[in-house]
């Protein structure tokens, strides 16, 4: 499959745009930048202090009113931080630039502060700057855009770029999480007439799966190398697919994983099949891939169940010679990356639909 240089209808550019147009220019170089820009690769790594060490990602802040308002900021933090824990450390601090519309009411800015406070205590992030205004042509869900970061030392943090040879491959929760959560919460009137209330409570309880703090905290403990860890990435756009797809490519290695092997809960399926959704290929924040060393991945797993959260070993990391390989049904196959995301055109469409019922 070749992938196309053009800018895609909707969502993240592909790793073809990236290599193209943004990789090429990236401002002054420094010895000090640990892990750079690079398609897959969630958090930039740069070394501040002799043996100390600031990871930092970038997101849009998102923001749906449809949620509800609690939930929708809930979602919003967690995004940020499901990204910067994919490094093993723990989130520090959060900037914040708010461009708010002119719609929103006071009201609906204090919940929706307020849950983003009452996440940073929980998680000890503090905030130290950012820019709140509201401004005409400025529109959900892409509200503004946030920093966040965490600090940590130099021989603890991974980065996608870490996986080996060798390593076992682990997925929680499984496929089309926040696909799930999405459709319940923002169109719940059409989910529960396509799939009955029973589907739909199922659904609706995926919302608050749709963050991976815990499951990257669980699986690091502390020191992801230490425990075995190589890498983590949460498969955001284009789901596990795109995930396993990154990590392959940004640590310059293959993959051989089993579809039969990745956790799908039946309910997740129905709404998959029912709205033309591969649910492999579909958004999923909330399911984080994980490369863990010979021997660690019984720990990995040990330590995600004891917080309660479902994972599965779905493959191991193969020499890059060997490309990714993906067994479905008894047969295998190359896996490219899937470069448009079915989620987004299905979403929008079944909005539409939410509206009309």
């Amino acid at each position: 499959m070749t992938m196309t240089a053009e800018l895609p209808a909707e969502g993240k550019i592909n790793p073809a745009v990236f290599d193209g147009l943004i990789y090429p220019r990236l401002g002054a170089p420094s010895p000090d930048i640990l892990a750079g820009p690079m398609h897959g690769v969630d958090c930039g790594v740069v070394r501040v202090a002799p043996g100390r060490v600031m990871a930092m990602t970038a997101d849009p802040f998102f923001i749906v009113p449809e949620y509800g308002w609690e939930r929708a900021a809930w979602f919003a933090f967690h995004i940020l931080a499901s990204d910067i824990t994919t490094t093993g450390l723990k989130p520090s601090h959060l900037a914040v630039d708010l461009n708010l519309p002119l719609s929103i009411k006071k009201e609906e800015l204090e919940l929706m502060w307020e849950t983003v406070h009452r996440e940073c205590l929980k998680y000890g992030v503090s905030v130290i700057t950012g820019h709140t205004a509201r401004y005409a042509g400025c529109n959900y869900p892409m509200v503004g855009g946030a920093v966040m970061t965490a600090l940590g030392d130099e021989d603890k943090y991974v980065t996608t770029r870490m996986a080996r040879p060798g390593d076992q491959v682990i997925v929680t929760k499984g496929a089309a999480v926040e696909t799930c959560g999405l459709f319940a919460a923002a169109c719940p009137k059409l989910v529960g007439a396509e799939l009955g209330a029973a589907d739909l409570r199922e659904l609706e309880g995926m919302f608050y799966m749709m963050s991976t703090v815990e499951d990257a905290l669980a699986a690091a403990d502390g020191n992801a190398r230490a425990s075995g860890v190589t890498s983590m990435h949460d498969a955001t756009e284009c789901g596990i697919w795109g995930g396993l797809y990154e990590i392959a490519r940004a640590s310059g290695t293959g993959m051989a994983v089993d579809r039969g092997a990745i956790l799908l809960e039946p309910a997740a399926a129905r709404l998959c099949a029912r709205f033309g959704i591969d649910p492999y290929a579909a958004i999923s924040e909330g399911t984080l891939i994980i490369t863990a060393g010979p021997g660690a991945a019984a720990g990995v797993l040990g330590r995600l169940a004891a917080r309660g959260i479902t994972a599965s070993i779905i493959g191991e990391v193969t020499e890059q010679a060997g490309g990714i390989m993906v067994t479905e049904d008894g047969r295998q196959r190359a896996l490219a990356h899937p470069v448009n995301d079915p989620f987004w055109p299905a979403f929008a469409a079944a909005m539409e639909r939410e509206k009309a019922l």
